[in-house]
C-alpha cells in the first residue's frame, strides 16, 4: 500500500511542477520594447543633444539621409527631443556611419512641426548609403 500512496503522491505534485516550472520559464524570459514609430534617438554624439540622427519606423531604428537635409529640419529633431528650437544640421555621417535599414530621405520640414516622420515630407525610398547619414548639433 505504501507504494501506491507515493505514486498518487507522485501523480498529484508532478503536474504541479511542470506548470510552475513553465511560468517560472514564461516570467524569466526578458521583455524587449525596441522603439515605438516616430520615436528619434540621437547616436554616437559627444552629448545628449547632438549626433546621428536615428528614426523608428515599425519597431526598428534606422538613420536619415542627408540629401536636402538642412537647419529647418536639425530644429524640428532638437524640439521633438526637448532640446528647444534650434540645431545645426550635419552631414556625410558625421557622427559616424550607421548600420541597418536607411528610413528616411530628402526630408523637408517648414520647420514649425513636432515629429519628423509624421509632420515633415520626406521619401523613404533612398538611393544613398551610410556615408550620408544625418546628424543634428541642437542649441
Amino acid at each position: 500500500m505504501e507504494v501506491d500512496v507515493h505514486l498518487f503522491q507522485l501523480l498529484l505534485i508532478a503536474p504541479v511542477t511542470v506548470l510552475l516550472l513553465a511560468i517560472k520559464e514564461s516570467i524569466a524570459q526578458p521583455l524587449f520594447v525596441t522603439c515605438i514609430t516616430g520615436s528619434l534617438r540621437l547616436v554616437n554624439g559627444s552629448h545628449d543633444w547632438e549626433g546621428r540622427v536615428e528614426v523608428c519606423v515599425s519597431g526598428s531604428w534606422g538613420t536619415v539621409c542627408d540629401n536636402n537635409w538642412d537647419s529647418t529640419d536639425a530644429a524640428v529633431v532638437c524640439r521633438q527631443l526637448g532640446w528647444g528650437t534650434n540645431g545645426t544640421a550635419l552631414s556625410n555621417a558625421y557622427f559616424g556611419q550607421g548600420n541597418g535599414s536607411i528610413h528616411l530621405d530628402s526630408v523637408q520640414c517648414l520647420g514649425t512641426e513636432h515629429n519628423l516622420l509624421t509632420n515633415c515630407t520626406h521619401s523613404t525610398t533612398h538611393n544613398c548609403g551610410h556615408s550620408k547619414d544625418a546628424g543634428v548639433a541642437c542649441y
